[in-house]
């Protein structure tokens, strides 16, 4: 029996989640990262339709990006419906990320773009404390050899857990 075109492959991988815990209230944890990657989310679509060449869109792109090296496109308010469920806790999910660093890893690797940009999960935790937790983006993105991709997804996960211990710090 043969597969047909609409069968799907499948590749197993691992992934490799990582969490940093902050002594930090969850709005002081919020305010932290909000204040590394910017408030607003970044239109990324919308600029990609308005400037035609890559040096204009780089040059646009550049201007978004927070101190971090990263920008926000969405935010998610967990806390807000899982209340509805009995959970009381505030949790929030975050998508950042950087086109300028993405390239490096798509130009690779198209597929790499199921997991650029980046997502975070801010939660709060007990006793005042609160929790950044995220999946090392090269643990998604290399599932085979590609020694370009794997360095690129690394500079990433470098880039991405020196923004993490920085907001998680007290």
């Amino acid at each position: 029996m043969s597969m047909s075109t609409s069968d799907p492959g499948e590749t197993v991988f691992q992934g490799i989640r990582l969490r940093f815990g902050s002594t930090s209230d969850f709005d002081d944890l919020v305010e932290s990262l909000l204040n590394a990657v910017g408030h607003q989310p970044v239109a990324i679509d919308d600029i990609a339709r308005k400037f035609g060449s890559w040096e204009s869109y780089e040059h646009e792109v550049q201007s978004h990006v927070g101190p971090s090296g990263f920008m926000l496109f969405a935010m998610w308010n967990h806390g807000d419906w899982i209340r509805k469920a009995g959970i009381d806790r505030r949790v929030l999910r975050v998508v950042i990320g950087n086109p300028l660093i993405a390239i490096t890893m798509l130009r690779h690797d198209v597929t790499a773009g199921l997991f650029a940009p980046v997502e975070l999960l801010l939660t709060e935790e007990d006793q005042g404390r609160s929790a950044l937790t995220y999946v090392v983006p090269s643990s998604l993105m290399v599932i085979g050899p590609n020694p370009p991709l794997q360095d690129a997804a690394k500079a990433l996960d470098v880039k991405l857990a020196a923004l993490a211990r920085a907001v998680t710090a007290a």
